[in-house]
Order: structure tokens, then C-alpha cells, then sequence
């Protein structure tokens, strides 16, 4: 398995998620119980790089069949690199589905010049503050990146609300944690907290019948 002291574990293959999902049941009776409701945990590794931010930038505040079908049409006409996104109006942008903030969007993440390569052997710290320099990119985009992306094993996600209330219903809470809370919660998780976060949106997923994120 992969990482290394500036990037801690990272996530590669299914035998790495059932050894943090093992880990975490070994610590946590709820989260045992949770597990043994979902069943196997999804990898969830994913590309890195400027596609993969700017399709996150796409899905925001969207449906997912939506952030599909504008996705589709930027691919289609070429718009997904830095180059093509940059050499585009803003019109043009806006004529394959971009409203006119989310062309902003992605024209700052072309002008940003992220050095994708660098950002994998970078510490978790520096992955989160380095693309939420980049307007349209929140924390819980760069969380999702670097979770997803780069396969860090101890990110989590705090401000998510399926997060939320799959925590809320774990653990029997009166109502859903918010995020700083969930994120002092989490740090009981660690270090395995980005498999805590696939726990908790599949343990969503059984408890609401439909899918926490895209």
C-alpha cells in the first residue's frame, strides 16, 4: 500500500477500506453495528487533476442528472482543459449549460495553474488549502478531492449533511451534528476517518434508501 509520512496512508485498493472499516469497528460497537448493515464499502478512488475539480465545480447546487448532462455537453465541445476553458468566452461557457458564476468558476481554476502532481505527495493540510485558494472551491470540494482523488485515508468531510445524519442516526443523537462538532466527533475516527466517511454515507444510503453524494 502506498503513502508515506507527508500524505499518511493512502487508499488504493478494497483490502485498504476493509482494513480501515475493520479497524473502525474494532473501536466503535455503533459503527460495527453500522458496517454490519452495509456491507463491503465502496473504494471510491477517482481520477485527480483539473477534469475532476472542474466537473466538482459543475455539480454544485445542481441535481445529479443535471451536473451529468452539462458535464456531457463540456466534454462533448471539448471544454475540459485548462487550455480550452481559458481560450473560451464566457458565452461560450454559458452556451453548454454553465451558469455565469460556475464559467467564473471554471476559468479561475484554469488561471490557478494547480500543480496536480505536486499536490499528491502533499500533506493533507497543504491539499485543502491550496484549492480553496481557487474561487468555487469550498472545503468540502477539496475534502472530497482529496479523499476521492488522492485516496487520503484520514480526511473526512464534516460539513456534509448526509454525514450528518447518518451520524445523528449511528449514534442516536437529537439531531444532527453540525460541522464542527462532527468534526471533533471524527477525530475518534482517525486514522481512518475517510473510511468512516464511506460508512456513514453507505449506512446513509440503507437508512434512506437513496445515494449521500454523486
Amino acid at each position: 500500500m502506498g503513502g508515506d509520512t507527508m500524505t499518511g496512508r493512502i487508499i488504493e485498493t478494497d483490502a485498504d477500506v476493509k482494513e480501515g472499516a475493520a479497524y473502525l469497528s474494532g473501536i466503535c460497537p455503533r459503527l460495527k453495528a453500522a458496517y454490519a448493515q452495509t456491507g463491503d464499502l465502496p473504494l471510491r478512488r477517482s481520477e485527480d487533476g483539473f477534469e475532476r475539480l472542474l466537473s466538482a465545480i459543475v455539480s454544485q447546487q445542481v441535481s445529479v442528472a443535471s451536473a451529468n448532462a452539462i458535464w456531457t455537453r463540456l466534454k462533448t465541445a471539448g471544454l475540459d482543459t485548462p487550455c480550452a476553458v481559458l481560450g473560451a468566452s464566457e458565452d461560450a461557457l454559458r452556451g453548454e449549460g454553465l451558469s455565469r458564476q460556475k464559467a467564473r468558476y471554471a476559468r479561475a481554476l484554469a488561471e490557478a495553474e494547480i500543480d496536480y502532481a505536486a499536490l499528491r505527495a502533499a500533506p493533507d493540510a497543504e491539499v485543502i488549502a491550496t484549492l480553496t485558494k481557487v474561487p468555487g472551491i469550498g472545503v468540502w470540494t477539496a475534502e472530497i478531492y482529496a479523499m476521492f482523488s488522492l485516496g487520503r485515508a484520514d480526511v473526512f468531510a464534516p460539513g456534509d449533511l448526509a454525514l450528518q445524519e447518518a451520524a445523528r442516526l449511528i449514534y442516536d443523537l437529537p439531531e444532527r451534528p453540525k460541522e464542527r462538532a462532527l468534526r471533533q466527533m471524527a477525530q475518534d475516527w482517525a486514522p481512518w476517518r475517510s473510511v468512516a466517511a464511506r460508512l456513514l454515507w453507505a449506512y446513509y444510503r440503507v437508512a434512506k434508501d437513496r445515494e449521500g453524494i454523486r
